[in-house]
């Protein structure tokens, strides 16, 4: 499998730390340097996982919008984290749904097979939380992923915050606010259930922060969780509905 250096274009060393920037414009540096130990068994896992392992729903041959999303680890009070807002509730798709900061690429993101979605993950999460990218290490880029209903084909970003920044919602027209959740309530079996979608899919989701966490973000939370080695036996049976415009 290609590595997620090699995805971005990046030259390598032994340890897949990144050596300088390829020939597609100003480094997006992905490098496993310096991350803390609780950290690795998530860069081991996205060195390695497989498109299938994540999810079914795989980009088209041709088509699809291409996106990104930044999947940020940052430690907080309660020890490891991750970052997610919470999208408005008047917006017409996928309004009030938890996700993580991102979004499609721009042209000045550059190609979408090399850095364009690292640059476009941190660009977007900038504009939608206030993050100041300078703070985050990229660790990892996760293979590409589908949306069918929006069509969108998604880069998984990996981030370490090694120096976190001040965030909040940057256009509550937008975004209705940003949080963090500590990854001990995400693996906690008590915060873990089911949802059913009206459209009949199954899938996981988390009860956390005020939040009921699903669909696509909830995915691939679900599968990092278990693909690290950080997930703890819950209960599948447990379903929560899901409202017919979700």
């Amino acid at each position: 499998m290609t590595s997620a250096r090699e995805q971005c274009g990046e030259k390598t060393d032994s340890r897949g730390t990144a050596l300088g920037p390829a020939a597609d414009g100003p480094a997006a540096v992905v490098s496993v340097e310096g991350l803390p130990e609780w950290l690795a068994p998530v860069a081991r896992a996205a060195g390695t996982i497989e498109p299938r392992q994540l999810s079914r729903f795989l980009p088209p041959e041709s088509g699809g919008r291409q996106s990104a999303v930044l999947i940020l680890f940052g430690h907080g009070a309660r020890g490891p984290e991750l970052l997610l807002m919470e999208r408005a509730g008047t917006l017409r798709s996928h309004a009030g749904q938890p996700s993580f900061p991102g979004g499609a690429l721009d042209p000045q993101d550059g190609d979408p097979e090399g850095r364009g979605p690292v640059r476009a993950a941190l660009r977007e999460a900038q504009e939608e939380t206030g993050l100041d990218p300078s703070g985050v290490q990229v660790f990892g880029v996760l293979p590409r992923l589908y949306i069918p209903v929006s069509g969108f084909v998604v880069t998984p970003v990996l981030g370490w915050w090694r120096h976190p920044t001040p965030v909040g919602a940057v256009d509550q027209a937008e975004t209705a606010r940003v949080f963090t959740v500590p990854v001990a309530d995400l693996t906690d079996p008590a915060h873990r259930v089911t949802t059913r979608h009206p459209s009949g899919h199954i899938g996981p989701a988390f009860l956390v922060e005020n939040a009921l966490v699903w669909g696509f973000t909830a995915g691939v939370i679900d599968r990092l969780l278990h693909y690290s080695g950080w997930e703890i036996p819950w209960d599948s049976d447990k379903q929560v509905p899901l409202d017919w415009r979700a």
